[in-house]
């Protein structure tokens, strides 16, 4: 389909709250999704939320089928289509870990966020979705369904000497988001 341009922070898009997706398995919802698609898998991305092409609806996707160069080392998680999100924490237990968005290109930050979740929702067809996971899994899901919320992970950084240019923090990882 159609590689999207990517609305960066200071966009004031990308900080509005998504509307609902009222229908399903339209030609207008499957070209969307595969502009989505085509749009993540183009920059490497992990995830893309689709506030973050301008598309003001709760519909985000993540994962991957082969390693992810930006997050080298990092396990694998199923390719999504989630739809309608709702994220619920299982347990206070929270993780601190690295994070790096499309919309905040260049940038690296250390995040809290809930260590294992509950995660439900719509795929295109409208068949429900309902995943309890942990990790890294876990960290994907809540990083895009921010992004129906109108926040960006620097946001959420409660520590800024935790947060600094990849290339700079993380020079390996730089060489290949180059690519």
């Amino acid at each position: 389909m159609t590689v999207r341009d990517i609305l960066k922070m200071g966009d004031p898009r990308l900080l509005r709250t998504a509307e609902p997706v009222t229908a399903y398995n339209t030609a207008e919802l499957q070209a969307l999704i595969a502009d989505m698609h085509d749009t993540m898998v183009a920059v490497n991305g992990a995830g893309l939320a689709a506030p973050q092409i301008g598309v003001n609806l709760q519909l985000v996707m993540f994962g991957s089928s082969s390693v992810n160069p930006r997050y080298p080392g990092r396990p694998l998680v199923p390719r999504t289509v989630l739809i309608n999100p709702v994220i619920t924490p299982l347990g206070p237990q929270e993780e601190d870990d690295w994070e790096g968005c499309l919309s905040v290109p260049g940038l690296r930050g250390v995040v809290q966020r809930w260590a294992h979740i509950r995660y439900t929702g719509f795929d295109d067809k409208g068949s429900p979705i309902d995943r309890t996971v942990d990790g890294f899994h876990a960290r994907v899901v809540q990083h895009e369904c921010d992004h129906l919320i109108g926040t960006l992970y620097p946001m959420r950084v409660r520590d800024f000497t935790r947060f600094g240019f990849t290339d700079v923090l993380f020079p390996d990882i730089s060489a290949a988001e180059d690519d």
